[in-house]
């Protein structure tokens, strides 16, 4: 059963069964006249508020702005017809209990002192629908860092190395080197010693700059696809009702 809190959120708000389907729109709660709860809520099965079905509270939940009553359309629309005068007599209150299968005790109702939705000062609805609206917003989603490491790798290069090595030279006796030939004993022992050098690679690093490295930051634009449910009323004809207006969907 609802509370009385609750009563000005269900007029206006959808009704529908335990089968899943809509009933119709709410329109005016009954509070019983002893305990002051939440009896009874009148419901539009029809265009232009020309079916209005009572409905028993006792078993209803009501969530969001959505009225769910354990019955179905058909059973609601042919519950016994009930003068919508502000009051429910006691015999007309006993036909709708026996209908829907409920104990009846002897009592009285009467409305709820709340406002009437709107729709029963006029003959028409407003048929209202939700739209997406889609909007951005700007959060952190990560952080970059530039870093300078050190990494070591080996290097190869060639580099050309010459040496020198003892060559023994020998030469005829001539008349241009006789007397050098012959300066000295003409047997004796002799030592002669020369120097060898070579060229061995020297290895010497630098630190040259070659390059500038900052970090800078790039907007790229991409298209994202936003997917939610909305909800829209739809307007139904019953009888024998033709439309002239091509939005009555």
């Amino acid at each position: 059963m609802l509370s009385q809190d609750q009563i000005d959120q269900v007029q206006g708000s959808d009704v529908y069964g335990d089968d899943g389907d809509k009933i119709g729109s709410a329109s005016d709660v009954y509070l019983d006249d002893q305990t002051g709860q939440p009896a009874w809520v009148t419901v539009n099965t029809g265009l232009f508020g020309t079916s209005e079905s009572f409905i028993p509270l006792t078993d209803a939940s009501f969530s969001g702005d959505r009225l769910t009553v354990p019955y179905d359309k058909d059973k609601v629309k042919g519950a016994p017809n009930v003068s919508e005068d502000g009051h429910i007599t006691p015999e007309e209150e006993q036909a709708l209990y026996e209908y829907y299968g409920m104990t009846y005790s002897s009592g009285y109702t009467e409305t709820s002192q709340t406002t009437g939705v709107a729709g029963k000062t006029d003959n028409a609805m407003t048929r209202s629908e939700e739209q997406l609206q889609v909007g951005k917003t700007t959060e952190e989603t990560g952080r970059a860092r530039l870093r300078k490491y050190v990494v070591s790798e080996n290097v190869t290069k060639t580099v050309p190395v010459s040496k020198e090595r003892a060559v023994v030279e020998s030469e005829p006796i001539t008349d241009a080197n006789i007397d050098e030939a012959t300066d000295g004993p003409a047997i004796s022992e002799e030592e002669h010693e020369v120097t060898l050098t070579e060229e061995r690679p020297v290895v010497e690093k630098t630190v040259t700059p070659v390059e500038r490295v900052r970090l800078g930051k790039e907007t790229v634009t991409t298209d994202e696809t936003v997917t939610d449910e909305v909800r829209s009323e739809r307007v139904e004809a019953e009888g024998d009702v033709a439309s002239r207006d091509t939005n009555l969907r």
